[in-house]
């Protein structure tokens, strides 16, 4: 009986012993792959990396993260920013920017800059977020409700309009190889008196626009509801393959 247990107890300890030796292989490939992938910016109100919580504990605790970030972590290594300046501009040489917060003047500058030195970046400037969150108005931890963006797109020549009477409804954008849902949408306007090395294109739904940027480029999407929780994994599925495919045009 003795020896019986010395074999099972052998056999337990060799089981845990190669468990942690392929847990410890698993995390250095996730490492690895994560090294490989190439880094995106984040710079975003909208609750992309993290989900709506109340503290800093509540959003770090274990979970699934929302389906952007998955979305978006297959093919990049998402690097979360809460300022643009150059510092953090200087990790990558691609950013998203989601709904931001208003950019201070310096922080304009140093993205004209970036973009224009040649950076990408793809921006989803919502005029009227339709996007539920848990907060209040007012709540700092709210997502920013309308987007205030005029001083950066007119200096890329763009204006960022929105249509009162237009109706609340769901409406489908197609843009290039992408099809996505929109809802109380603004629209992009040239505009004169940009830069001189800047050029932008807007697609006829009004609701996309493409800008050349000195070395840089630009996709601006005027609409957020594309990002906004699933209904279900197909809804899911669809999303990422329109984020996916906005994302890769903005980066090539």
């Amino acid at each position: 009986m003795t020896r019986r247990r010395g074999v099972w107890l052998a056999a337990l300890l060799a089981l845990v012993a190669g468990l942690a030796v392929a847990a410890a292989s698993g995390l250095r490939a996730d490492r690895g792959e994560a090294r490989d992938k190439s880094a995106l910016l984040l710079f975003t109100t909208l609750p992309i990396f993290w989900n709506e919580a109340d503290d800093v504990s509540a959003m770090l605790r274990p979970g699934e993260p929302p389906w952007p970030r998955r979305a978006l972590e297959r093919r990049h290594r998402l690097v979360p920013i809460d300022a643009i300046d150059p510092a953090a501009l200087a990790q990558a040489s691609a950013l998203l920017v989601a709904q931001p917060r208003p950019l201070a003047p310096g922080e304009n500058v140093a993205l004209d800059n970036w973009v224009a030195g040649g950076g990408r970046l793809v921006l989803f400037a919502d005029p009227m977020l339709t996007g539920e969150s848990s907060f209040a108005v007012g709540d700092r931890r709210r997502p920013q409700d309308v987007v205030l963006l005029s001083p950066i797109l007119a200096r890329w020549g763009l204006r960022l309009e929105f249509d009162e009477s237009q109706p609340a409804a769901e409406r489908e954008v197609r843009s290039g190889d992408s099809v996505f849902t929109v809802r109380l949408a603004g629209s992009f306007a040239p505009v004169p008196g940009g830069r001189r090395d800047a050029r932008c294109t807007v697609e006829r739904s009004g609701v996309v626009a493409q800008c050349r940027v000195g070395r840089g480029a630009v996709i601006a999407i005027a609409d957020a509801a594309l990002l906004e929780p699933a209904r279900s994994g197909e809804d899911e599925a669809r999303r990422a393959r329109s984020l996916d495919s906005l994302v890769a045009r903005g980066l090539d």
